[in-house]
């Protein structure tokens, strides 16, 4: 019996379990004890060896990568320990240990063994290039282009790569199939996988044609009135694109929205250094007529209007003269309205706010009269853009014209009122009544 167990462990010479196994029969353990103290021993040594090759990784050399990414200058090191990376990578060492002893185990755990173990790393793997897509995108977040070309959309695109390949060759490894062939049989559920990942491939496309045409950035102010969105773009991924309101809610929009719907973009005008103002007045009709002498002394009194009025006269006077008018009708030849001074107040007022913006269409038009009266627009552009100095000037701008209107006796037209309709029922006399009862009481408002 000696002899026979001589030559049986020459022949297996290089099996720690033939080994062991061999030596407990030596020791007159057999039958089912002899195999299960044998499994256990070598299952006991194996998993000890597995944690003592993680703890060292971990605690050794983990620990070690850690200081020498805190003290380098460069960034990128540092992303990586923060996402993790090392530390996951460090989980295929006790795998590999497991892996390359499972042939220390009965035949009949080998195969099962080296499954399990292959999957684990297959998740191991999945996990550290997570980890990796991770810090790629906070150095990337460091870099100047990052502003203008966001890659979060690409990156969770990445990110769903990896976990259907990586999925596909842990299913394989479990259930011993090739993985491209199993690929290959999943053409099948193709329609089913798209319909699953619609939203996703939609997206992915999306953010693809938004880096590439330059539509949208984080930090743009962006409006949709379908969605009900009107701020700041705050966040950009691959399914969704994230707004703040101005009151401070969140719109969140399907990325596909921007390529399929239309939406503004102001990024232009804040880039431009000017922002529009475009608002008008109604001037009753009513009021305008032709300047009278009386008229054009007291709008010569007006500083930024003595000029215009001393040139048009004279060029009035001098058309009138040539083409040998009338002028005992004003409707001959030419004459000054008050409406057309009015305007022409206007633009020598706003050309002297040192708020409008020199070089951007200046214009104080009429716009087509209507039942309401005669609009008179203003349209030009302020050089600040921040939205609040923006507001503080055109409430100046317009502050200042529904005060100065009456000055070149125009009125506004408004809808008429209670106070209107009662005033005019009254009479004349009670009307006057009723507003010299008011007059301490609007005074005192004022």
């Amino acid at each position: 019996m000696y002899v026979s167990l001589t030559e049986t462990v020459n022949e297996e010479a290089g099996n720690l379990y033939n080994l062991l196994h061999l030596w407990l029969m030596d020791q007159y353990w057999g039958g089912a004890w002899n195999h299960l103290l044998t499994t256990t021993a070598v299952f006991i040594v194996t998993i000890l060896a597995a944690a003592l090759a993680l703890f060292i990784t971990q605690r050794v050399i983990v620990t070690v990568i850690r200081k020498i990414a805190g003290r380098t200058k460069t960034k990128w090191d540092d992303y990586l320990v923060e996402r993790r990376f090392f530390s996951r990578l460090a989980h295929l060492v006790p795998a590999a240990v497991i892996y390359y002893s499972s042939e220390f185990f009965p035949g009949s755990w080998w195969t099962p063994l080296e499954r399990f173990v292959l999957g684990y790393m297959i998740v191991v793997g999945i996990f550290v290039c997570i980890s990796f897509l991770n810090a790629l995108t906070n150095i990337y977040g460091t870099l100047e282009i990052a502003k203008n070309n966001p890659i979060k959309g690409f990156v969770q695109g990445a990110k769903l790569f990896v976990y259907l390949i990586g999925g596909v060759f842990l299913l394989a490894t479990l259930i011993d199939r090739d993985p491209w062939k199993l690929i290959a049989s999943i053409g099948a559920v193709t329609a089913v996988l798209l319909l699953v990942f619609k939203d996703s491939i939609l997206g992915l496309v999306a953010s693809i044609q938004i880096i590439a045409n330059d539509l949208v950035r984080i930090g743009d102010w962006i409006e949709i009135s379908k969605f009900g969105a009107d701020g700041d773009v705050i966040d950009v991924t691959l399914t969704t694109i994230k707004v703040q309101n101005w009151d401070k809610t969140i719109t969140t929009i399907p990325t596909y929205a921007l390529i399929s719907d239309s939406f503004k973009n102001w990024r232009g005008m804040q880039q431009s250094g000017g922002r529009r103002i475009m608002r008008a007045v109604n001037i009753d009709m009513a009021t305008i007529k032709f300047c009278t002498a009386e008229m054009l002394r007291k709008f010569e009194t007006f500083d930024v209007l003595k000029e215009y009025i001393r040139d048009k006269q004279k060029e009035v006077s001098e058309f009138n003269q040539q083409n040998d008018v009338n002028p005992a009708e004003a409707v001959n030849g030419r004459h000054l309205t008050n409406l057309g001074t009015f305007r022409a107040y206007l633009k020598e007022y706003l050309r002297k706010n040192p708020k409008i913006h020199p070089d951007m269409t200046f214009l104080v038009r009429q716009l087509p009269p209507t039942e309401h009266g005669l609009p008179i627009e203003i349209y030009l552009f302020s050089n600040d853009t921040d939205w609040v100095n923006f507001e503080e000037l055109q409430g100046d701008i317009f502050d200042h014209i529904l005060a100065v209107i009456p000055r070149f006796e125009l009125a506004v037209y408004q809808s008429p009122t209670g106070n209107d309709v009662s005033r005019a029922i009254a009479g004349p006399g009670k009307a006057a009544a009723v507003s010299a009862a008011e007059a301490p009481l609007r005074v005192a408002d004022c």
